[in-house]
């Protein structure tokens, strides 16, 4: 049971790290969109695909990125577009979280 326990504890830490990864990822252009294929080659092999679209689920669900499809002003989600074909900014929100001036347990900076 230990062991399962050690396993809980390693994935939930890995997707905090994960989160913090991302969206220092996004922000490296923050006053302006960056493809989620440029943030997925910065963040591999360190970081597994699907971990990182699970970041972006969350950062965006938490309202610390909005997502849009590439070149539009079209707002979506990973659910309602293909991966490669959205890009990434970081909202008000995600500035204030990336500066410090708020916290989330899900996100390691």
């Amino acid at each position: 049971m230990e062991t399962e326990k050690l396993k809980e504890q390693a994935r939930k830490n890995a997707f905090r790290s994960n989160n913090g990864a991302v969206i220092r990822a996004v922000n490296i252009i923050r006053t302006d969109y960056v493809q989620l294929d440029m943030v997925l080659a910065a963040l591999t092999p360190k970081i597994g695909k699907a971990e990182i679209m699970d970041g972006i689920n969350y950062l965006t669900e938490a309202e610390y990125i909005r997502l849009r499809v590439i070149g539009t002003d079209r707002q979506s989600t990973l659910a309602d577009s293909d991966f490669s074909e959205l890009e990434a900014k970081l909202t008000a929100k995600g500035i204030r979280l990336v500066n410090g001036a708020e916290a989330d347990p899900c996100i390691d900076l």
